[in-house]
């Protein structure tokens, strides 16, 4: 039986894969909060004692590699957070910690686009993120790199605006390694192929104006270069 929607659905979601024609296709976006011990010192949380937080982004706030990024409307200190992102290529629910990394299609550099002044006021007053962290626009990410290439467990993690060194760490500084986020996560979640995973952001956050060029990059991954219109 053929399906009549009443308007025309909207072209799926997809994201470029390094070194082929193919297109990663978008299922959902999930980051994660306060994964580096520094930037969870700066945000005024304690490493030690803080489980992994876990948030959402719609699939078409993805915005890829060379692109323009408005800036968002209802802010006034829009923040940039260069992650590494995984791209999933399998699905599942309880995933075991030791087999995580079967689950891995491969890997990206992303930018978790943050309007720092709405976030601020929700959490002041104890209510969701969503306005800040899931507006159109705001997960900027580069190519997606097979894990056939090897899977990426350290490596320099950094962002530059305007040509200034503004966030600089290691993938090994995570609180919350690779496999353990994919682990936790599907005990929420069941995950799916089609999934993507920003893995929290080091020390460094800070403010971007209109016209800046932003170029952030992962060992062994790649570089994400855009600029705020």
């Amino acid at each position: 039986m053929t399906t009549t929607y009443a308007f025309a659905p909207r072209a799926p979601v997809s994201v470029a894969i390094d070194g082929t024609a193919n297109r990663f296709p978008v299922h959902r976006i999930y980051c994660v909060g306060r994964n580096y011990a520094e930037h969870t010192r700066e945000m005024g949380g304690d490493p030690a004692r803080e489980p992994p937080i876990f948030f959402c982004k719609p699939a078409d706030a993805v915005i890829e590699n060379d692109a323009a990024v408005p800036y968002p409307p209802r802010t006034h200190n829009l923040h940039h957070e260069v992650e590494l992102v995984l791209a999933l290529g399998r699905g599942g629910h309880a995933i075991a910690a030791a087999s995580a990394l079967e689950y891995v299609f491969g890997y990206a550099v992303g930018n978790d686009f943050t309007r720092r002044d709405l976030q601020q006021a929700a959490r002041d007053s104890n209510q969701p993120w969503d306005t800040s962290k899931g507006f159109d626009h705001s997960a900027g990410i580069s190519a997606v790199r097979p894990a056939t290439r090897g899977h990426i467990a350290s490596g320099r993690i950094w962002l530059k605006v305007n040509g200034t060194l503004r966030q600089q760490a290691d993938i090994a500084d995570m609180i919350w390694k690779v496999p353990e986020i994919i682990a936790e996560l599907s005990t929420l979640f069941e995950l799916a192929a089609g999934d993507l995973i920003y893995t929290g952001t080091p020390a460094g956050v800070g403010r971007l104006q209109r016209g800046d060029r932003i170029e952030a990059g992962i060992e062994g991954v790649g570089t994400l270069t855009q600029h705020i219109e």
